[in-house]
């Protein structure tokens, strides 16, 4: 058994409750994607990225960065086998960058395989990074507070305020108590569910698994990854999902803030909602037909939503809107009186 799962072993065996501190760090790692993934999509649906909020937008998609980076940090850890061949396959991405590739890749690998120095730097890094995270959220609030949380509706929300407390204290609370009744769910019932069983393997460099696989919340740019068969653009495809949401506020061209009076819309975000399910699930599957085709076309339809649905319906929605109010303002200006000279 290498040292990694030794550890982890006598932590969840030997320390005091040290079975429910393992359980709780990895679950709560799941459900933090899970609400950083609502709060985008609220975002999206709502339009919190527009002016003048675009820099709290930009902090929140570099805390999403980060987020993934730590996460893949943590689960190379317990160096089992789904840690090891996924560590690496994605350190194996950077030897796409020309020239240099190759030895960044050694460089961070600490030799030449993925070994006890590369674990020694991912624990660093693991442990480091949430601190610059936590930084990123404090720059985050006080951004959002500089000019208030967006309204759902898209209208001005400078009037008819009502008291943080006790209205949406007890609403958050809610939220909370549910949380937290789910998480104890996981941890005492069901605490590797949202986890891989084969990472329970220890690791083995001889013999590679029938399918390598990140963690759920990585799945759906794991799939963007693998649908794109040249190595760089791929890598490329994959950063570029992610650093795509920065150019919302600029690819979003309607007049009008959010989507909750926006049938066209409503329904393209809804359709990029089931293209994020699709590649997340394809991710899962094995290379082959006919996920690969599919996972190349859901891909497509992934940056196309970005650079030419959003755009489009944005454009096609504003000129609706004027067809729609030019004849009543002409009609109004006719209607009136022309004022004598005197």
């Amino acid at each position: 058994m290498n040292i990694n799962l030794f550890l982890i072993n006598m932590i969840m065996r030997d320390v005091n409750y040290g079975w429910m501190i393992r359980y709780i760090h990895a679950n709560v790692a799941s459900f933090f994607f899970i609400f950083v993934y609502l709060h985008i999509g609220r975002g999206l649906y709502y339009g919190s990225y527009k002016s003048p909020r675009s820099i709290t937008w930009s902090i929140g998609v570099v805390i999403l960065v980060l987020m993934m980076a730590i996460a893949f940090l943590g689960y190379v850890l317990p160096y089992g086998q789904m840690s090891l061949w996924g560590a690496t396959v994605i350190t194996n991405m950077l030897s796409a960058i020309p020239w240099i590739g190759q030895d960044f890749v050694e460089f961070i690998w600490g030799g030449f395989s993925v070994n006890n120095a590369t674990l020694n730097r991912f624990f660093s890094l693991h442990f480091v990074l949430p601190f610059v995270l936590a930084a990123l959220a404090v720059m985050h609030m006080i951004t959002l507070h500089q000019h208030g949380s967006s309204n759902p509706l898209g209208i001005s929300s400078n009037a008819d305020k009502i008291p943080m407390h006790p209205y949406y204290l007890f609403k958050d609370l809610v939220t909370i108590f549910l949380f937290f009744l789910l998480l104890a769910l996981f941890v005492f019932y069901m605490p590797n569910a949202l986890g891989h069983s084969d990472n329970y393997i220890p690791a083995n460099p001889m013999q590679t698994p029938p399918s390598i696989v990140p963690e759920w919340y990585l799945l759906p740019y794991y799939a963007i990854l693998r649908s794109i068969p040249n190595k760089l653009l791929g890598v490329v495809g994959m950063l570029g999902s992610l650093l795509i949401l920065l150019a919302m506020p600029i690819l979003d061209t309607s007049r009008v803030r959010g989507s909750q009076f926006r049938p066209l819309m409503r329904f393209a975000f809804w359709a990029f909602v089931t293209d994020f399910f699709l590649l997340m699930y394809l991710g899962s599957q094995h290379a082959e037909e006919p996920f690969i085709t599919v996972g190349a076309i859901a891909t497509v339809f992934y940056f196309a939503w970005f650079v030419v649905v959003v755009p489009v319906v944005g454009i096609v929605e504003n000129t609706l809107m004027d067809i729609a109010t030019t004849p009543a303002n002409a009609k109004e200006s006719a209607s009136s009186p022309v004022p004598s000279e005197a």
